[in-house]
């Protein structure tokens, strides 16, 4: 089991166009799919150990106030600049 490469591209594409990131709630207005959808694919993305293996690090989500940001980290920017979802 793993995030679903679709939506993976799509949220990547998104953080990337938001260098302070975004909160969870627009996150999902913007990519149209359900809070408990991408709960999962940040946690396959982040670098939590699901499965037994490590996540790839490519999104952390901050707390801050009330608010959970979805943010893009370095690695995340690497992958989507390798795959071609957003430019150098």
């Amino acid at each position: 089991m793993s995030a679903d490469p679709l939506l993976t591209a799509r949220l990547l594409r998104l953080l990337a166009e938001a260098p302070d990131g975004m909160a969870l709630a627009r996150v999902c207005k913007r990519l149209d799919v359900r809070m408990s959808v991408l709960l999962r694919t940040l946690a396959w993305l982040g670098d939590a150990e699901l499965a037994g293996q490590p996540g790839p690090g490519w999104v952390r989500v901050e707390r801050r106030g009330e608010r959970e940001i979805a943010v893009l980290a370095e690695a995340g920017r690497a992958a989507a600049q390798a795959a071609g979802a957003v430019s150098p």
